[in-house]
């Protein structure tokens, strides 16, 4: 019982986190995990608390003793069995709601007599997989249009891949997002419910619960009366602002300042209060995107909607997006609150509507049919207008490719020898050591001397083939070397969280995914992001 009280407060925290309709997105996904590793386990158990709604392993090997110990997943018992029979057997007592499956075939064979087998998923998770595997699934997957993450831990290293060619994001969730709340060009409702106001002529109690909102609106109307229509920009003029908010503060008959906490909050928000409203420059670029210019019947619905967006931007907005409808919560008595947020919710449905309207006109034009796009679907990019987002990866072909890896990127980080991008060489030349040897450097003992040279060799080689002229520490190729491609579990648990991390927003199309390359160092536990 105590187990279930842990996972029902682990799925309530998960939901604060992504809402209802992420969690719903969450529990009609079907992930794909090939190769039950400690890795993929550790991902997959970060997947499986949560509650995805299913997930297969793909792992036609065999459980040796080596996977007992580094996984937790694994018992002595499950030794000579299949792997990933065992696996999905204990990770579903993790949570009963979830379904797994397995599938005890080696992910090449799959690759050569099924490829449409990986069709079925939403996003296929790749661990531990050799160089050439995995540029086969690749290839495969994005003809397909599927997700995939390469997660893999080498020793002290973990390394991820995401490889999508496109991945719109509706709620991005961005840190310290200012409030919509217009004040630089209020709407006539709010302007209206503004001026019914009367500052000057009101009595103690009623003037020290006026909503915020309302007071910097009017001393703004004033200020901008008094400036040729400029807003307060600098830090002088603000404080001259500040100042001329804080005079309209009541007196007693002493002539002592009341203490209106709702005038000093006025106060204190006019830095991001009093701001231009304009359209986002990462907006502006999705609206001039060519997928929001041209569209078609194969027009995936985040772009038919964010050119309705466009639409009502240029034609009803007067330059503006579609208000959020929300407010913070403020010092004010709940009637002046509940009239002021309801205004600002009738604005936010009023423009919704109207988007909806350019919408239906979209889908119309290239024979899509009105239901096509759900009202919810329409009102959630709406109220996120601002934040959405959109994340083109690079396919890994590309990537490996002579001609088409970026060489840029990778000079452009290696001024620092102890750069996270030496690393990336570094798993490079072991993929090219193994691909010549037909096993990893260090994988025995007696074999890590002899390895050192074979490896520098292929790093080497790997350099001077892509035309990198950079510098590798021999340090670098003695610590791979007796790294033996072993998969440290401490290192295998931090990779599984971040990965499964990044399964969800994929799935829930919440938060922003990296691109494309994550480096984790686990010798100075530091890390970094590159675009390669």
């Amino acid at each position: 019982s105590f187990v279930l009280e842990v996972i029902i407060l682990f799925l309530s925290s998960c939901c604060r986190l992504w809402g209802d309709h992420g969690q719903e997105a969450l529990e009609s996904a079907h992930v794909c995990v090939i190769t039950a590793t400690a890795t993929g386990t550790e991902v997959l158990k970060n997947l499986v608390l949560p509650g995805i709604g299913s997930f297969t392993i793909v792992d036609g090997n065999q459980v040796t003793g080596e996977d007992v110990g580094n996984s937790f997943f694994l018992q002595r018992s499950n030794i000579g069995q299949n792997r990933a029979q065992c696996t999905t057997e204990l990770l579903q007592e993790l949570n009963n709601d979830v379904f797994g499956n397995f599938v005890e075939e080696n992910p090449d064979k799959l690759l050569d007599n099924d490829p449409s087998f990986f069709c079925r998923f939403n996003v296929v998770i790749a661990t531990q997989l050799p160089e050439s595997t995995l540029l086969r699934l690749a290839d495969v997957l994005w003809n397909y249009n599927i997700p995939l993450l390469i997660c893999r831990t080498y020793g002290l290293i973990g390394y991820m891949r995401i490889v999508i060619k496109e991945h719109p994001v509706v709620e991005s969730h961005p840190d310290n997002a200012l409030d919509d709340l217009r004040l630089d060009s209020p709407f006539p409702e709010l302007r209206e419910h503004v001026q019914s106001y009367d500052l000057e002529n009101m009595e103690k109690k009623e003037h020290s619960h006026i909503p915020w909102i309302v007071i910097v609106s009017q001393y703004l109307e004033k200020w901008c009366n008094e400036n040729n229509g400029q807003i307060p920009k600098n830090y002088k003029e603000k404080e001259a602002f500040r100042e001329m908010i804080r005079q309209g503060i009541l007196k007693n008959e002493n002539g002592i300042l009341e203490d209106e906490e709702n005038f000093e909050e006025a106060i204190k928000n006019v830095n991001t209060a009093v701001i231009a409203t304009k359209v986002p420059n990462c907006i502006e670029e999705i609206f001039s995107d060519d997928r929001c210019i041209n569209l078609s019947q194969q027009t995936p619905p985040f772009w038919i909607l964010a050119r309705a967006v466009k639409e009502f931007v240029g034609k009803e907005g007067q330059g503006n997006l579609p208000v959020r409808g929300t407010i913070p919560d403020m010092i004010a008595d709940s009637s002046k609150f509940i009239k002021l947020q309801n205004i600002y919710r009738d604005k936010a449905k009023k423009d919704a509507d109207a988007v909806a309207n350019y919408a239906a006109k979209l889908l119309q034009s290239v024979g899509k049919a009105p239901e096509s796009i759900s009202q919810k679907e329409l009102k959630l990019l709406c109220s996120n207008s601002a934040f959405l987002r959109v994340v083109r990866c690079r396919s890994l072909s590309e990537e490996y490719g002579l001609n088409t890896s970026n060489k840029d990127e990778i000079t452009s980080h290696m001024d620092n020898p102890d750069s996270e991008m030496v690393l990336y060489l570094m798993l490079r030349a072991v993929d090219r050591f193994f691909k010549h040897n037909g096993r990893y450097p260090g994988v025995y003992n007696y074999q890590v001397e002899d390895d050192i040279g074979k490896l520098k060799s292929c790093l080497n080689s790997f350099l001077q083939e892509y035309g990198l002229p950079v510098t590798v520490k021999d340090d670098y190729v003695h610590e791979f070397c007796r790294y033996g491609a072993a998969e440290p579990h401490t290192i295998a648990a931090f990779l599984g969280g971040a990965a499964a991390q990044e399964v969800v927003k994929i799935v829930t199309r919440q938060f922003v995914i990296f691109n494309n390359t994550y480096i984790y160092n686990g010798m100075s536990q530091t890390s970094a992001t590159f675009k390669l």
